[in-house]
């Protein structure tokens, strides 16, 4: 009986085994306001999940939208205006 083995070399490529670059973890940084937004309109939308929302409910998610959409526009208008592409995340 044969066994088939893939050889590391070929399936772990040395590209993957190293550390983020500065550059990437510049984006990763440039990209944090947007993930952190993200994320409490995430926990917002999961505590509301399993009832019904009130009308306090509504202004969280509303809010927390509000905030995903400004962090975004502040990421757009950085790219922009500085020619720096963060597609880390992406």
């Amino acid at each position: 009986m044969k066994y088939i083995v893939p050889v590391q070399a070929v399936v772990t490529a040395t590209e993957y085994d190293r550390e983020p670059t500065a550059a990437e973890l510049d984006a990763i940084d440039a990209e944090m306001p947007l993930i952190s937004a993200q994320v409490e309109l995430l926990d917002v939308q999961i505590m509301v999940l399993d009832r019904g929302s009130s009308e306090l409910d509504e202004r969280r998610i509303r809010r927390a939208r509000r905030k995903v959409l400004a962090a975004r526009r502040e990421l757009a208008n950085l790219s922009v205006s500085t020619a720096f592409v963060p597609e880390v995340g992406a």
